[in-house]
């Protein structure tokens, strides 16, 4: 069992209750709602799993943009918010290490001469994205020659896609496969350009709860709990995360 220090509890659970956000448009990782309309799936999960072993009550808050789930850790008004780890993201939030990971690459239309990933950034190429994404905020920082061209969300960016004739549309693998079904003759790169890194995030100043997080993670991981609800949830195009050893 992990050691609750009462420095941890008062940054993460003041009150006895962990407030925690998650981003209700993940379809991996928040996969239904409950009958009282609480979300559920695997990042819900791993929330209660933290406040199982801080021994307090769980609040948990769907957020409809990642912006504000990180907003929600940042600010303090919730002690833990599960989202994707970004270099961004990471000036305004403490990111544990990953508990899961996401496959992101492309998806091209019809007849596209591009086979590979690495024949996507090429002058002239425009692959349409959901802003500010995490993979949005990869390729915003990766790309050398192709312009993004963005939507304000994943049914948008795939919208966008068609409409504007575009050369490939990036996204999330399993997010591109039921896109695929809508538009004939496309096709998916094969690989990844990216493996999107799904963590806990917490306020910068709590130095004490960023250990006892990162803790969790790897307890999670180890003892089989992460693979436990990918199998529960039957989510497909995400992985365990690689077990990282947390230096003390």
């Amino acid at each position: 069992m992990i050691d609750v220090s009462p420095e941890v509890m008062g940054q993460l659970a003041p009150n006895r209750i962990l407030s925690a956000s998650v981003y209700l448009g993940n379809f991996l990782l928040v996969t239904g709602q409950s009958p009282s309309g609480e979300p559920t799936g695997i990042a819900p999960d791993i929330c209660r799993a933290i406040a199982e072993r801080l021994g307090v009550e769980l609040q948990l808050r769907g957020c409809k943009t990642q912006e504000e789930v990180v907003d929600s850790a940042a600010s303090g008004q919730c002690g833990v918010a599960l989202v994707g780890a970004d270099p961004a993201r990471a000036k305004l939030v403490t990111f544990t290490p990953a508990y899961v990971e996401l496959e992101a690459t492309y998806l091209v239309p019809a007849n596209s001469s591009i086979m590979s990933i690495a024949q996507v950034d090429q002058p002239g190429i425009r692959i349409a994205s959901f802003f500010k994404s995490a993979y949005d905020l990869w390729l915003q920082r990766n790309l050398k020659h192709a312009t993004l061209v963005h939507a304000d969300s994943v049914l948008a960016s795939n919208e966008l896609f068609v409409r504007e004739k575009l050369d490939a549309l990036a996204g999330l693998r399993t997010g591109l496969v039921a896109a695929s079904l809508n538009i004939p003759g496309s096709r998916i790169l094969d690989g990844q350009f990216t493996g999107i890194q799904q963590a806990i995030a917490t306020k910068n100043s709590n130095h004490e709860s960023i250990e006892f997080l990162s803790t969790c993670v790897q307890e999670f991981i180890s003892t089989g709990l992460v693979a436990a609800l990918i199998k529960k949830y039957q989510v497909q195009g995400l992985s365990v995360a690689p077990l990282l050893k947390i230096s003390s």
